[in-house]
């Protein structure tokens, strides 16, 4: 008959313990990309859009009260004004961003 021994997971891989490398090291990150959020609170863009933003709901209203004459007037301007808005604010955005 053959001896027979058992091995348990602990002691087969046991680690020792490094205090050494327990500790985190300290690094210094950079970032790369000079973007922040906050850039986009600029008073000029913002008055842009809350007078597009405006007139957009200055149109949904009078749609429900029924003066679709004027709604559609509203529509033809606001075709031709919101891109060349949404176009110049992102021009203006760009142009004025400190990089």
């Amino acid at each position: 008959m053959r001896k027979r021994k058992e091995f348990t997971f602990l002691n087969i891989f046991s680690l020792p313990l490094k205090s050494s490398l327990t500790r985190p090291r300290p690094f210094m990150a950079y970032s790369f990309v000079p973007f922040s959020p906050f850039a986009m609170l600029d008073p000029t863009i913002l008055t842009i859009g809350g007078i597009v933003l405006g007139i957009a709901i200055i149109e949904r209203i009078l749609e429900r009260w029924g003066v679709i004459d004027l709604v559609d007037q509203f529509t033809k301007v606001m075709r031709f004004i919101l891109p060349v808005t949404f176009y110049s604010a992102l021009i203006y955005f760009f142009a004025t961003f400190m990089f």
